[in-house]
């Protein structure tokens, strides 16, 4: 396979990527002040999780571009990262992101995974344990901010808002990209995004209360 017909398989890999860095670093930086020990202790070990995802799939999107991904070395994102994720700046927009972000990878990354293109090769296999972990985590963080006081509630689904805007996007233009679908990198007739709004609707109308330590 041409690195030519890779250019919509590594632009996606390193949106992927660039998100799973950013938010490492948030998780570190917003984390370390959490609002409790354990919520700070779980964003760092999360952290490490997503920064090692990170890397992962930077090495992939290296070896699409025809490079030896073993030297890849990261010292910054490549752009792609939404916006939303990089400008978090409290715990609230961390939830926010951090669960958002993780359904649009999750459900991208299956997507490939399905399609079972013989040259793609993702490593994406190797991270979805931890990724559903992270998705159960920040859920139920979010159902805790969502039944909260004061204007916490408000505050959290505006963030829901904007971070679920960005994802929703790109989970659009990736199912209708073309030359994923020519390539048979993913299936034709996808509807990623619509089951992105599904699962943020189902969260929000939620109104069961979990606990989070």
């Amino acid at each position: 396979m041409s690195n030519a017909k890779n250019i919509s398989l590594v632009e996606l890999a390193e949106t992927i990527a660039d998100n799973k860095y950013i938010l490492g670093d948030r998780l570190v930086e917003i984390g370390i002040s959490g609002p409790t020990l354990e919520a700070t202790l779980s964003s760092i070990a999360m952290a490490q999780q997503e920064l090692g995802h990170s890397r992962l799939i930077y090495r992939w999107a290296f070896e699409l571009k025809g490079l030896n991904g073993n030297k890849v070395e990261i010292k910054d994102q490549t752009g792609k990262a939404f916006s939303s994720n990089v400008e978090i700046s409290n715990w609230i927009e961390l939830i926010a992101g951090l669960y958002t972000t993780n359904i649009a990878a999750d459900l991208v990354m299956r997507a490939i995974i399905e399609a079972d293109h013989p040259e793609s090769n993702p490593p994406f296999s190797k991270m979805l344990k931890e990724q559903n972990e992270h998705h159960l985590y920040s859920k139920s963080w979010c159902k805790q901010l969502l039944n909260d006081q004061g204007s916490i509630p408000s505050r959290f689904k505006n963030a829901l808002e904007n971070s679920s805007k960005e994802a929703t996007a790109w989970l659009e233009q990736v199912q209708n990209d073309n030359l994923l679908i020519s390539e048979k990198m993913i299936a034709p007739n996808l509807d990623l995004a619509s089951k992105l709004r599904s699962q943020v609707e189902e969260l929000v109308n939620d109104g069961a209360v979990i606990n989070v330590n």
